[in-house]
């Protein structure tokens, strides 16, 4: 693996291995890597010649009461995983270099922002977008990889790239799950005991909402988000914060259930606020989530 840190050292070099036919693949992180991340990367390195991985801390992406400078990083940690798990090259540029100065532009996503983790995140999905679009510039990778646990981010970067007619496939990653269900989180260790025993219940509600909704038992959307809500509400302790059905990767209002479909929840617990999502098409099941 080599570590490089500027823009023009990562485009040279890319461009030099792209001359003899090898495809790239990318996996843009902020870091302190998991086994999601590393599900990503396992994913690329099947479908491409070159996996590159970007460590990058956005600042843009940060709101208010979000405390940029307390945000986890380790990475000599993350060197050493990323080595181990066969990235080919590690983009780990610094703030000056991402952002030599005040940005003159940046994107602005009007659509899918709204809703979601985006309804109280007012601007992160500008930072994200405006990130991602100066990560694929430095980049240039045939296919990007993201995780479905951030749906939304993955709706709002497929849209970026269809709106700018970009030459990049982003493709989703299904979410990497505990043996009992539970969505895989850094956040997961600031559960209590009992809310840890729980938790499964999530996604094992999402399962059988699916199922129902694609055994035809729910043609409305209120109807399959109604009783989501209801069985949460007696499966968990957990506030509920919100639980949603969307047409995806629109994030548009759905009112009777067809095409694709995303069912998503979010719950607060004492020490940590999970999220976990299903997509599927409806009338066909494309896999799990």
């Amino acid at each position: 693996m080599i570590e490089i840190n500027r823009i023009s050292e990562l485009k040279d070099y890319l461009k030099s291995e792209k001359k003899k036919g090898k495809t790239v693949g990318f996996v843009p992180t902020m870091g302190f890597l998991h086994e999601g991340h590393l599900k990503l990367v396992e994913k690329a390195k099947e479908g491409t010649d070159i996996t590159v991985m970007s460590i990058f801390v956005n600042p843009l992406q940060f709101g208010e009461g979000e405390d940029f400078e307390d945000y986890p990083r380790d990475h000599d940690r993350d060197k050493r995983l990323a080595e181990a798990h066969g990235v080919d090259v590690l983009f780990y540029p610094h703030i000056s270099e991402m952002y030599p100065g005040p940005m003159s532009a940046t994107l602005t996503v009007h659509e899918g922002t709204e809703v979601l983790c985006g309804a109280s995140r007012p601007g992160h999905f500008d930072g994200v977008a405006t990130v991602v679009m100066k990560l694929f510039q430095a980049v240039n990778p045939d296919y990007a990889y993201f995780g479905m646990k951030d749906a939304q981010q993955v709706a709002v970067i497929k849209r970026m790239v269809s709106d700018y007619h970009m030459d990049v496939r982003v493709v989703p990653v299904d979410i990497v799950r505990e043996e009992d269900g539970l969505a895989k989180s850094s956040r997961n260790v600031n559960l209590t005991e009992s809310e840890r025993e729980e938790a499964p219940q999530i996604y094992k509600t999402l399962k059988e909402a699916v199922t129902k909704a694609l055994s035809g038992e729910f043609q409305f959307s209120h109807e399959l988000e109604s009783w989501t809500r209801s069985k949460l509400e007696k499966r968990i302790s957990g506030k509920i914060d919100y639980v949603s059905v969307y047409r995806f990767p629109e994030l548009t209002t759905l009112s009777r259930l067809e095409g694709d479909v995303i069912l998503a929840v979010a719950v607060f617990y004492s020490g940590a606020r999970l999220i976990d999502n299903q997509t599927w098409r409806q009338g066909e099941m494309e896999g799990e989530n």
